[in-house]
């Protein structure tokens, strides 16, 4: 069985960032907001609540590795970073306040994670030549999802891609 990359794929301009090492762990988490109602309270006396919405999911991949090293004779790692970064720094001179960032699905293998924007991101460079060259990065992400127009709010579990293209949740029982 090959090695199957991490990526984060764009249909609307971001093109495709492909991770140079796979993530050690994807954290999801999900929130529903509430709306309490302060003069109405339990027989307990807490606050009556009310469902409002959900927030969308957040998936953090953190400790992401860049490392040009030893692949490519010392060239900067800077060039990977920029493809992240470009995610983030969307806006091009003077047009960026009408401009949406470009929306991403986060694939690995035959999951598709995450429909999202990048909302955070954060690297640390940790290994440099000795001419100062960066060769080496750590890089956090924080992914946000977005809804397609036709799609429910939910918590981006990840679907399967079978090998005749159909999608299927696999918290909707595929």
């Amino acid at each position: 069985m090959s090695l199957v990359k991490a990526k984060l794929i764009s249909s609307d301009g971001g093109g495709t960032i492909e991770f140079m090492f796979n993530p050690n762990q994807l954290a999801f988490s999900q929130r529903i907001n509430l709306t309490k109602n302060s003069g109405s309270r339990t027989g307990r006396g807490l606050p009556k609540v009310n469902f409002a919405y959900p927030d969308p999911c957040i998936l953090s991949i953190r400790d992401i590795i860049l490392d040009t090293y030893e692949d490519s004779g010392g060239k900067s790692v800077i060039t990977h970073l920029k493809q992240f970064e470009k995610a983030v720094n969307f806006a091009e001179s003077g047009d960026g306040k009408e401009k949406r960032p470009p929306t991403y699905v986060f694939t690995w293998g035959n999951f598709q994670y995450i429909r999202c924007f990048i909302t955070d991101l954060s690297y640390t460079l940790t290994m440099f030549l000795a001419d100062g060259t960066p060769v080496r990065a750590k890089l956090d992400l924080t992914l946000e999802e977005v809804d397609e127009s036709t799609s429910q709010p939910g918590m981006g579990a990840p679907t399967t891609v079978d090998r005749g293209g159909d999608t299927r949740s696999r918290r909707q029982g595929a």
